[in-house]
């Protein structure tokens, strides 16, 4: 548990099948089946028991599901004519004793490979670690293990040997700890990220672990511990993390996870004055209490203006955001040299932050105002920030040609929305910030599109990634408008679909159906079968691209065998066949 994934936290742990599947999988305690879901995506086959005490557990990536389960589930899905289903089920409905067999282990859903995924949740639906149980069968004597630091500014006054930038350090063993060298220059409020892992014994997986803790001079004065997740605040790890990967070692403004001390804004963040030399121990603790340690020394220094040469970066006068930060770079800039800064009518002298060998840099907090326009060395630079959203709030923007509308839980952060838009490949495209600025719940957005000659059926949005690969969002047609919802920022372009899906039979007896199905752009939809006119369910391993058929007892596969499948454009595709 508290693993880093993309966008959440792993809350459970994964136990090994041998790598194969169909291992019993037996209950942890008294109770009754509270949900079952059958699917091939995410948990996959899942079961959930509720217990005695108010807790309860999930067992995912399930091959089947063991009787009376199997067959109470089959009913259902045929009862509602659903390949896939999740159902709630009453309590008492189907007890189940400790110990009892419950299901077989598997792959489904977004399993990598055959495991079963175990998770303990409290009275509240929260996700607790299970190795707090004691499992005698987990032997770890292993510390974590670090494997990079970075530093963030956390102020726009903040500097990381006098720049305004996170930067990262590679780590050395020395003295039985993990050390950052040489020392790090600081000036106001910077905040400590870790890239780290666990491991058991004799284990080559690279796990996560609980707790972080700093000691400033010998004094515990930060710790996050990641010993409870509620889900219903699970995406506030992108807050809690790096870009997913490292750990930050303070708390942001708006996280709303509590299992911080102490749970204030910016704890963990670290100062020194200027002249002053503050030696920082992080300790790495795993969920056996195995620790590692990481020594971190800091001197204070005055923002300094003229950074002796360094050369910093390359390239020409550009901007760049990090949050409510507008850095402006200029390779041009001489000694003295002004930005000159236009907010609202006014006008606003701004000198250079620091300088390097190659290029000056200036810093202008837009909580001060959205600039209109930026004169930098004889070059005008119009920022494409459109305003100012804040966070806990509903917020229209509306600029005619792009509208976009964020609920009170769009935003984990207050936003500085930025909007342009391409043509790629003769679609037209919107880009709303970048694919690194998170939300928390969707937004709803809508972009004209002037003179689309297209069929706007088959036309949707897609995110597009810097492969170039797309991934379908969805379309609504009003007139020459799109409308579409995301849960991430980034890049946005239309594609037309108008290819069906293909079906190849793999299998067609009076044993089983199966077929290969693919599509080639939005995806598979949706998929129905009919075997001498009734309704078959088709299982589904999206992972393969493979459906076969799960008839109820018996049934016979015989007769006509009619397949229709859907992409999400609604292209479809027909088999007919007859066994």
């Amino acid at each position: 548990m508290s693993e880093i994934r993309n966008n959440h936290f792993h809350t459970g742990i994964d136990i090994k099948t041998e790598g194969r599947q169909g291992l019993a999988v037996h209950a942890s305690a008294d109770g009754y089946v509270s949900k079952i879901k059958v699917s091939s995506f995410g948990y996959g086959n899942v079961l959930y028991l509720k217990h005695t005490n108010g807790s309860s557990t999930v067992y995912a990536h399930l091959r089947s599901f063991e009787s009376p389960i199997a067959e109470y589930m089959q009913g259902k899905i045929y009862e509602a004519r659903e390949n896939e289903l999740e159902y709630t089920l009453d309590p008492g409905e189907l007890p189940i004793s400790q110990g009892d067999t419950i299901a077989y282990s598997g792959n489904t859903g977004s399993s990598g490979g055959p495991h079963l995924h175990f998770e303990i949740r409290d009275s509240l639906n929260r996700a607790i670690d299970p190795l707090h149980a004691g499992f005698k069968e987990i032997i770890d004597t292993t510390s974590p293990i670090a494997r990079r630091v970075a530093i963030s500014p956390l102020t726009p006054d903040s500097r990381v040997n006098g720049m305004y930038r996170r930067q990262e350090f590679s780590l050395i063993y020395s003295s039985g700890a993990f050390e950052v060298q040489p020392t790090i220059k600081i000036s106001g409020k910077v905040g400590i990220e870790v890239l780290a892992y666990d491991q058991l014994d004799e284990m080559y997986n690279r796990n996560g672990f609980p707790i972080f803790e700093i000691y400033e001079e010998g004094k515990k004065v930060f710790k996050a511990d990641v010993n409870e997740i509620d889900f219903n605040i699970g995406r506030h790890i992108l807050l809690h993390t790096y870009r997913n990967r490292y750990t930050r070692l303070y708390k942001k403004r708006n996280n709303k996870f509590s299992f911080y001390e102490p749970d204030t804004e910016l704890s963990g963040a670290i100062s020194a004055l200027p002249g002053e030399e503050k030696s920082i121990t992080v300790k790495l603790v795993d969920a056996y209490a195995n620790e590692s340690a990481l020594r971190i020394k800091f001197s204070g220094e005055l923002a300094p203006i003229d950074l002796d040469g360094v050369n910093y970066t390359s390239g020409n006068s550009q901007m760049e955001y990090q949050e409510n930060v507008l850095i402006l770079n200029s390779t041009d800039a001489e000694a003295g040299d002004l930005a000159m800064v236009y907010v609202h009518g006014l006008s606003m002298e701004l000198p250079y932050a620091y300088v390097g060998r190659n290029k000056r840099t200036y810093l202008w907090d837009m909580a001060l105002g959205i600039p209109d326009s930026i004169n930098l060395c004889s070059e005008t630079l119009f920022p494409e920030v459109v305003a100012r959203i804040p966070a806990g709030q509903e917020t229209l923007i509306d600029n005619g040609e792009v509208k976009i509308i964020f609920e009170e839980e769009s935003l984990l952060d207050d936003l500085y929305l930025r909007i342009e838009t391409f043509e790629d490949s003769g679609m037209k495209g919107l880009t709303l910030n970048d694919q690194f600025e998170y939300l928390g719940q969707p937004i709803s957005a809508r972009m004209k599109v002037d003179n689309f000659q297209g069929d706007t059926s088959k036309t949707d949005m897609y995110q597009l990634y810097r492969n170039g690969h797309r991934n379908f969002l969805g379309g609504n047609w009003q007139g020459q408008f799109v409308n579409f919802n995301t849960r991430v920022f980034g890049d946005f372009v239309l594609a037309t679909d108008s290819i069906p899906p293909t079906i190849r039979p793999v299998r067609v007896n009076t044993n089983e159906i199966r077929f290969v199905i693919k599509d080639n752009l939005s995806g598979i939809k949706d998929f129905e079968a009919w075997v001498d006119g009734k309704w078959t369910q088709m299982r589904y391993e999206h992972k393969q691209a493979i459906i076969w058929s799960d008839p109820l007892p018996g049934t016979a596969l015989k007769g006509v065998v009619l397949l229709k499948v859907r992409d999400r454009a609604n292209n479809e595709a027909i088999y007919k066949g007859n066994i």
